[in-house]
């Protein structure tokens, strides 16, 4: 009987820990909430090589935009639903993904909220200053995760240019460069089910302003580690009345913090498109070249050389992998480019940008409250 007793302790000391190392990697149960953002071309195109994540639902209420993408990408007609609350009580996702208009963040987050779902949403995280702080609300009152993806946040080069500054090796951060864009929703041939939104000022809060002006903002509050700056003054243009005569297709916006400037150049106007930042310190610089690459100068040196930035860990490699180590613990938002605490920062900025554009004025800024 002692043997066999013996025995059974033995096994259980394999089989328990080889139990818990399933559930840790068992994958995080995600559903898509709507289709009309076509960034979500590229996560169905990515999903099928993801491990971390399974597809348990799609709710979209345009039933011919649905089995378009069931078409395109080969997917169940079973995931699709017309209706937000019906999915979310049939398929109980760990999280939604959010490919709505940005407008229609608030409403799904606060659905998701109150059936304890966490939520990730595509840039920026909302349109106006009273929808950002419901979501906090409902994130806060519900205790879920609401996250905000951005392609940049997974570029190596960003993340090598952070740790840089980090690291002190740039010295004091003096200003910051941020250009973003391409030539126009219309003329790289967004779908047919974005443009319209993407180019109203309700729907989408302004033109190039948020659609790109949200990348600067998001990296510069993580360099200034989640500081609100002092002043936003910003200038919008319409080049192209004729595309874009309900918004922007231009714009910048200069960030005043005690010690340091921020430029932010997001548009619609640039001859190809981009996505760069520049970095100068008062110890040297940092320049990042596409996704992977760096230029860096640093005082003492001739010239600047160019460096390929080291490659990001498993967790942080893509949204869904950050999604899933965040859900299961591994990784805690804090004040990260993806964090709520960062994109309620991010808020502040495009809100004073969007009003000072509109009135010709600086518009200076306090810390929200708690």
């Amino acid at each position: 009987m002692r043997s066999l007793r013996y025995v059974l302790v033995v096994a259980l000391a394999f089989v328990i820990p080889a139990l818990s190392a399933q559930s840790v990697t068992k994958p995080v149960r995600v559903a898509i909430v709507g289709l009309v953002h076509g960034h979500v071309h590229g996560l169905l195109s990515a999903l099928p090589k993801q491990t971390n994540v399974q597809l348990v639902g799609i709710a979209e209420p345009d039933l011919p935009l649905s089995r378009q993408y069931a078409t395109q990408y080969h997917l169940d007609p079973k995931l699709f639903y017309t209706n937000l609350e019906t999915m979310l009580d049939t398929q109980h996702p760990d999280a939604v993904l959010v490919y709505t208009t940005i407008k229609g963040h608030r409403q799904v987050i606060e659905a998701a909220a109150q059936h304890g779902v966490a939520s990730m949403v595509e840039k920026p995280l909302a349109t106006t200053m009273e929808d950002a702080l419901a979501i906090r609300t409902a994130a806060r009152e519900h205790h879920v995760q609401v996250l905000v993806n951005y392609e940049t946040t997974w570029y190596a080069s960003n993340t090598e240019a952070l740790a840089e500054v980090a690291q002190g090796k740039l010295g004091e951060v003096r200003k910051v460069v941020v250009h973003d864009g391409h030539e126009g929703p219309k003329e790289i041939g967004v779908g047919p089910e974005w443009l319209p939104w993407l180019t109203d000022p309700v729907q989408n809060g302004a033109g190039a302003l948020f659609d790109f002006g949200c990348y600067g903002a998001d990296l510069m509050t993580v360099l200034m580690h989640g500081e609100v700056p002092l002043s936003v003054t910003a200038v919008t243009q319409t080049d192209k009345p004729a595309i874009y005569p309900k918004v922007d297709d231009d714009a910048t916006v200069i960030l005043r913090y005690p010690k340091a400037q921020a430029v932010l150049m997001p548009s619609w106007d640039w001859s190809f498109a981009r996505k760069d930042m520049e970095v100068y310190g008062t110890r040297g610089s940092v320049i990042t070249v596409g996704a992977d690459q760096l230029r860096a100068h640093f005082v003492g040196q001739a010239a600047e050389s160019l460096v390929n930035a080291p490659p990001l860990p498993e967790n942080r490699r893509n949204s869904l992998a950050y999604l899933a180590a965040v859900l299961r613990g591994t990784i805690q938002p804090g004040d990260d480019l993806s964090s709520l605490a960062t994109n309620m920062i991010v808020m502040q900025i495009l809100d004073a940008a969007r009003r000072s554009a509109a009135t010709g004025k600086t518009i200076t800024l306090e810390p929200l409250a708690p």
